[in-house]
């Protein structure tokens, strides 16, 4: 099982930011009430730091940088970074550390050496997109078919519009296949891929949350079809032209040129060099470009987006937010908040199989910060990594100036903690193919620890131990260990919704519908597998003790075709079931299984999983009858029983899990 819980994570690998377990009700946005939202707070008029804030200068960041990163690097087994920090439209630093090729021994150069920042590219395809709405050429609230020659199909009544596409709530599935591969001949043009990846809408659009790669695509299409020019042309000319990000490109393969300075990917350090990523989303996430650049960037969004969007457009752009859960984190149009200590930050993270990254505007304060690694290090070290620079940095040179945090008296805690406990599911998931099986065994499991708190067992810290949880405002705690919150929506007393600030903004948790709850159907399929692997095991092992003692098979006719017939199936059914973990395991150990080249197995597996799963639930019913009206030992006709439920319930899962979804579009 857990290389199919590790394949859930491929289908992650542009989002950047989530390490929770991966995994629907119809509710629509709230806003906060008083009690529970609190305002960033606006910055300190006063020159002069706050207590205990560190001057933000070129010196002081260094010195930190240099006492930060070689350590993290060496013991996360992690091969290079680049780190950019930038304040009141200037480059305060930009540094490499460690190598950009681990056995060339080449260093990363700030200025030259091209990282892949992943989703973080999407901020280009926004702030393109932006323009276009800036000249009245895209309404952000119209029917997106408006702009496209082919049809997204409506969902609940409803179209999708391009500010539900730009928050994460168009209502799309979530869609893994040709997501990262190496060879060219995957390559799709921005056209073909939206037209053939097309994932089903899940969601009544602007209620939920759900991540999705495809939908940036689609934009990334809307702005061809708008311009009149291919997508790469027109963020050459019309982002990095003006901004000066001479070395960037969605382009793939790199241009020629660009080739020499390309920083080289690796899972770990130690480990073997892998390819050029070629994305094929290629709007959501195949931007290569050098820290200095992204400082451009950053410095562009940070200045009332001087040089590619008026002020107005930059300030719809930033502050547009979509309220779910308050006072969590919120999507913006495209950003989407990391706040902290009191401070609006808008931000984005990024990753691909090699490189991860994460960027971060103060927006209210001046200052940029920007971080890509090229590898993931041992046990995803790049993830942690990240995200714990961008906390120690903001409460080094920008500490709270937000109110002390609340505290909900310890009876009401208790009692809101037991409201949380269950099975959950996230919100970014698939619905509609074999990947559906993420969605049982990864559920989210929220409880109690021993004094009551609430306990989270996936959501872990940097120690890797879960999380401590301290209610600090009706429905919202607090991480004792890290500036993350929790929240919950609360619906006529009952908790119906959840989520975390590192992911808020574009995940949520939803109580997961009884009939595929893991808290029962588990347990009843890992029983069910035992039922039908002794099942098929007893079958040679009785016929060699009974050629061992010359004893005939006490079976004849129908009854006898029945029991060789439910053997065989059993046999079979966990031969099928073998065989997708086998393909699972295929799918995770090399990215270009993601692509057609796997079609041919998921075609076979599902084709034959129809007919044996069926096939074994006919079988096993005709044995019970035959067991029932023989004259056949109790114990035979308890198995028989067994035998029965065990088949119905493999079948029922193959059906809620896609396994018999005929379909290779995931």
């Amino acid at each position: 099982m857990r290389s199919i819980k590790l394949f859930a994570a491929a289908a992650l690998l542009l989002a950047g930011g989530v390490t929770a377990a991966q995994q629907a009700t119809n509710l629509a946005p709230t806003l906060a009430p008083p009690s529970l939202s609190k305002p960033v707070a606006a910055p300190v008029a006063s020159g002069a730091p706050a207590v205990g804030q560190r001057a933000l200068s070129k010196d002081d960041v260094d010195a930190w940088l240099d006492g930060y990163m070689p350590y993290a690097l060496h013991t996360g087994d992690i091969a290079g970074a680049v780190v950019v920090v930038v304040k009141d439209g200037q480059v305060l630093t930009q540094r490499g550390f460690g190598y950009a090729d681990v056995a060339k021994r080449s260093p990363v150069d700030p200025a030259r050496t091209l990282f892949r920042p992943g989703s973080v590219s999407k901020l280009v395809t926004w702030t393109a997109v932006m323009q276009l709405v800036e000249q009245g050429k895209i309404d952000l609230d119209a029917d997106i078919n408006r702009y496209l020659d082919f049809k997204i199909p409506p969902k609940d009544g409803k179209p999708a519009t391009m500010r539900q596409v730009m928050q994460h709530t168009a209502g799309f599935e979530d869609h893994a296949k040709n997501i990262i591969f190496y060879d060219v001949k995957h390559m799709q043009t921005v056209g073909d891929y939206v037209k053939t990846a097309l994932p089903t809408r899940i969601y009544t659009p602007g209620t939920t949350p759900s991540y999705s790669n495809y939908a940036t695509t689609l934009a990334g299409y809307v702005v061809e079809r708008v311009s009149g020019q291919p997508f790469d042309d027109y963020v050459d000319q019309h982002i990095f032209k003006p901004l000066g990000m001479t070395q960037s490109t969605f382009r793939q393969p790199l241009p020629k040129a660009l080739v020499p300075q390309m920083a080289t990917g690796y899972s770990v350090a130690s480990g073997k060099p892998m390819p050029f990523e070629i994305v094929g989303p290629a709007p959501a996430g195949s931007l290569s470009s050098p820290g200095a650049d992204m400082a451009r960037f950053m410095i562009a969004h940070l200045n009332q987006g001087a040089g590619i969007l008026k002020p107005e457009t930059a300030k719809q752009m930033h502050d547009s937010p979509l309220t779910l859960i308050p006072p969590l984190n919120r999507m913006q149009l495209g950003f989407f908040e990391t706040n902290i200590n009191g401070r609006q930050v808008n931000a984005h993270l990024g990753d691909t199989e090699a490189f991860h990254t994460s960027l971060h505007l103060f927006m209210n304060d001046g200052v940029g910060f920007y971080v890509s690694f090229n590898s993931g290090g041992k046990q995803g070290a790049a993830h942690a990594l990240r995200g714990a620079l961008f906390q120690d940095f903001a409460d080094r040179y920008l500490p709270s100036i937000a109110p002390p945090d609340g505290r909900v008296d310890a009876k009401t805690a208790a009692e809101h903690a037991k409201l949380m406990a269950g099975h959950w599911q996230n919100s970014r998931r698939e619905e509609t193919n074999f990947l559906a099986i993420t969605g049982l065994i990864s559920q989210t499991v929220v409880t109690l620890d021993d004094k009551g708190g609430l306990l989270i067992p996936d959501l872990t810290g940097l120690n890797g131990q879960p999380r401590k949880w301290v209610e600090i405002a009706p429905f919202v705690w607090r991480d004792t260990n890290s500036h993350d919150r929790l929240a919950a929506k609360v619906v006529d007393g009952k908790v119906v919704r959840w989520s975390v600030d590192g992911f808020s903004p574009f995940m949520v948790f939803d109580r997961v519908p009884s009939y595929k709850s893991a808290a029962w159907l588990l347990p009843l399929l890992y029983a069910s597998l035992g039922v039908l692997l002794l099942t098929f095991l007893h079958w040679p092992a009785a016929a060699l003790v009974r050629r061992s003692f010359k004893a005939p098979l006490p079976l004849e006719g129908k009854q006898r075709q029945a029991y060789r017939g439910v053997r065989l199936a059993a046999g079979l059914s966990i031969a099928i079931l073998v065989g997708w973990i086998v393909g699972f395991t295929k799918l995770m150990s090399e990215l270009t299984y993601l692509t057609a080249k796997s079609d041919w197995w998921l075609w076979t597996l599902q084709i034959a999983g129809l007919f044996v799963f069926v096939g074994t639930v006919l079988l096993a019913g005709w044995n019970l009858y035959l067991t029932f009206t023989g004259k056949r030992r109790w114990t035979n006709k308890l198995w028989a029983v067994l035998l029965l439920i065990a088949s119905l319930t493999v079948l029922y899962v193959a059906w809620i899990c896609g396994f018999l979804a005929m379909t290779v579009h995931y």
